[in-house]
């Protein structure tokens, strides 16, 4: 006779069945409340004001991975307005300068290198920041957790780290410093009712030193226009490797002796045409990634798998293994990143003996390696084909959109807890 399971029973199945699905199901990435995690601290109540009166507030609704200088009430000036305008600065402008596109818990302001750490500010993102003056240099000072000032010559104030506040782990870390950061040069003749003109990837890397070499092969391939084409739409994320990563390139590479449309492939290989934050970046759901260069080849290659390692976001491109190191630039629908390595594609570097980076060289062209890749022929603007196997980042995806994971195997956890959850009945069942 068939033996049935009791009522009881079959609930503690069920609820078994639904505490394995909550731990299996990842958490969703969402932007933090700034001026909601500001409420529960009564001596950042004027700071918290200040952000809730300005527009900075509604720009930092849609961000995460940020990191906070507020200033206690002890410390702001009696008018912040005059203090700005006498600084020649808007008050929004030196609030946005506060707001750090990076996640900075005290132990990373701990692990700080001796001549400190660029870090780009909100305040970055307006373009009236020359160069690069719209971010911070944070630097370890004696006895105080940093000091945060202008990477100026000529700096404005700079402010002293007085301890953490509090943190929303990995999205937003609130640091306490001593006074109000007013930026140098910023461009009083520029209005923020501008409307933005198309963001040009060779000045910004340009500007903001140590990407020469990039800059110039950019320049010279002109994949740049094709990039700044890109930015409509979803909008483009860019890897930028510094100087220094292109020193580091083993000699085996022949990157610079590669023919032009080759060499314009692993450019196109450092961009994903979709508008990434850092944040989005962080909690990415499809780690496999197609880049532009997808877009002139087949579905499955020329990708990117993106995943947070170590507190930083690690890229993988099958041959190198590289870091953002920090952001560049962030202003939808771009953001420019600075990367430690060169991505080199795997369709046409290898390692000879899967060692270190020292083993890597250039696959020679032939009948089983990738042809070089031709441009598509041109199309109007109101008919340019999406992006191949594109998923949209967590932070702009709507929510009657379905998620496109084909380029991506199931990943190992969700797969455990998938064969866990039809086994449990089971193995419970004998013991009921």
């Amino acid at each position: 006779m068939r033996r049935q399971i009791p009522p009881v029973s079959r609930l503690v199945l069920l609820a078994a069945a639904a505490l394995l699905a909550a731990v299996a199901a990842p958490p969703p990435a969402a932007a933090v409340n700034v001026t909601g995690v500001l409420a529960a601290f009564p001596d950042l109540a004027n700071f918290a004001r200040l952000l809730a009166s300005s527009p900075v507030a509604g720009e930092l609704a849609g961000r995460s991975s940020l990191t906070l200088l507020a200033v206690p009430n002890g410390n702001l000036p009696q008018s912040p307005s005059a203090f700005a305008a006498a600084s020649g600065a808007d008050l929004a402008d030196v609030l946005r300068y506060h707001v750090l596109l990076e996640y900075l818990a005290p132990a990373d302001l701990r692990r700080l290198p001796a001549t400190g750490k660029l870090v780009t500010t909100l305040f970055q993102t307006t373009g009236r920041a020359p160069a690069d003056l719209g971010a911070v240099n944070v630097t370890t000072a004696g006895s105080s957790l940093a000091v945060v000032r202008s990477p100026s010559r000529f700096p404005g104030s700079n402010a002293t780290v007085l301890g953490a506040i509090t943190a929303v782990p990995y999205n937003l870390s609130v640091l306490a410093v001593d006074g109000l950061i007013v930026p140098s040069g910023i461009d009083l003749a520029a209005s923020e009712s501008r409307p933005p003109a198309a963001v040009n990837i060779t000045r910004i890397l340009a500007d903001a030193r140590a990407f020469n070499v990039a800059a110039s092969m950019l320049e010279a391939s002109g994949v740049a226009g094709e990039f700044e084409a890109d930015e409509r739409g979803a909008g483009i994320t860019v890897f930028a490797p510094t100087d220094d990563a292109f020193a580091g390139l083993p000699a085996g590479d022949r990157l610079q002796s590669l023919p032009a449309d080759r060499k314009a492939v692993v450019l196109r290989f450092h961009v994903l045409h979709s508008y990434y934050p850092l944040g989005s970046l962080e909690s990415i759901v499809n780690p496999v990634q197609p880049t532009l260069a997808t877009e002139f080849s087949n579905a499955g290659r020329f990708t990117l798998n993106i995943t947070r390692a170590n507190g930083s976001v690690a890229i993988d491109t099958g041959v190198v293994q590289a870091t953002i190191t920090r952001t560049v630039f962030d202003q939808n629908p771009v953001a420019v990143f600075a990367v430690s390595k060169v991505l080199l594609p795997k369709e046409m570097f290898t390692r000879t003996d899967g060692g270190d980076s020292s083993s890597i060289i250039a696959a020679a062209a032939s009948s089983s390696s990738p042809p070089p890749l031709a441009s598509p022929p041109e199309a109007p603007d109101s008919a340019r084909t999406p992006p191949t196997k594109l998923s949209s980042p967590p932070a702009l995806r709507s929510g009657g959109q379905g998620h496109d994971t084909a380029s991506a195997p199931a990943p190992t956890k969700a797969t455990r807890w998938c064969i866990a959850l039809v086994y449990l009945p089971l193995v419970l069942l004998p013991l009921l």
